[in-house]
């Protein structure tokens, strides 16, 4: 039974579909269905109970599920303890946003539980960037939010949250329940500085052209709220003073908590951290 087998066995168990783990493993269908029947015939018994619309887990699955995440939860360990003992191991985590985020502070709980002596260095972005300086080589791995031009890179998605639009509380728009996009068309909205990803400013210009302020930082973003009326999109979660409001957008499509990395990348660490970040997101 080798680990990489036991890999794709998860990622299939997690995903209940053999498409999107094919995706998330990088490599086509065809492949990763022919290992998971071999796995099948070495254990003698049915992991999955395979539909058109996808795959549910067998008891005999959800055991080795959970077998299988210990076994190669103990193998990084192994890898990274035997780097460590060559060398100092580090790894440089970009965060986008509110890092007080409770999907933060478990991962971060976890990951130093997991990997004790590892050094974690972060960098905080400004919203110019979504991906945190990856491209640039600043960092490892990236915890921020798409859409943004996804070429050479590995997303993995983590949560997606409800968007609202942040008004100054005495706006007359923030005495609605509810607001749609077209409700927002003669007002001033955020602009990201020229040469930022296009992706990115369309998602959070409501998928249109608009005319504003040009941003860099949540605080900027702010400011331009409660001394020039500009209104932006935020998601829901995260708490503002009580000069804003955030109303919601009933035709917006919601925001992905993303991690993302260089495609290709065999770093234990990035791995660890990405599969840590997938069990503390979901609580």
């Amino acid at each position: 039974m080798e680990l990489r087998t036991l890999r794709y066995f998860v990622a299939v168990a997690e995903e209940l579909h053999f498409g999107r783990a094919a995706t998330r493993l990088h490599m086509s269908q065809p492949p990763l269905s022919r290992a998971i029947k071999r796995l099948e015939a070495d254990i003698g018994a049915l992991l999955l109970t395979r539909s058109p619309t996808g795959v549910t887990l067998t008891p005999v699955g959800t055991v080795l599920l959970d077998e299988a995440r210990a076994l190669l939860d103990h193998a990084d360990r192994v890898r990274l303890r035997v780097g460590a003992a060559a060398g100092a191991a580090a790894l440089t985590v970009g965060i986008l946003g509110d890092g007080t985020d409770p999907g933060v502070s478990r991962l971060a709980a976890a990951y130093r539980h997991n990997h004790p002596g590892i050094d974690i260095r972060i960098r905080d972005a400004d919203l110019t960037d979504p991906t945190c300086g990856l491209r640039a080589g600043l960092v490892d791995v990236a915890l921020t939010r798409a859409p943004f031009d996804e070429t050479a890179l590995t997303v993995r998605a983590l949560r997606s949250d409800p968007v609202g639009v942040v008004l100054r509380a005495d706006d007359p728009l923030a005495r609605r329940d509810r607001l749609r996009l077209a409700d927002l068309d003669d007002r001033r909205w955020f602009q990201f500085p020229q040469g930022t990803d296009p992706l990115w400013q369309s998602y959070w210009n409501g998928g249109r052209p608009r005319e504003g302020p040009v941003v860099r930082a949540v605080q900027e973003c702010l400011q331009a709220v409660l001394w020039n009326g500009t209104i932006g999109l935020a998601p829901f979660g995260h708490s503002l003073p009580a000069e804003f409001t955030v109303v919601p957008l009933i035709d917006m499509a919601p925001s992905r908590v993303v991690a993302v990395w260089n495609e290709g990348d065999t770093n234990a660490l990035v791995r660890s951290f990405v599969e840590t970040a997938g069990v503390s997101y979901r609580h």
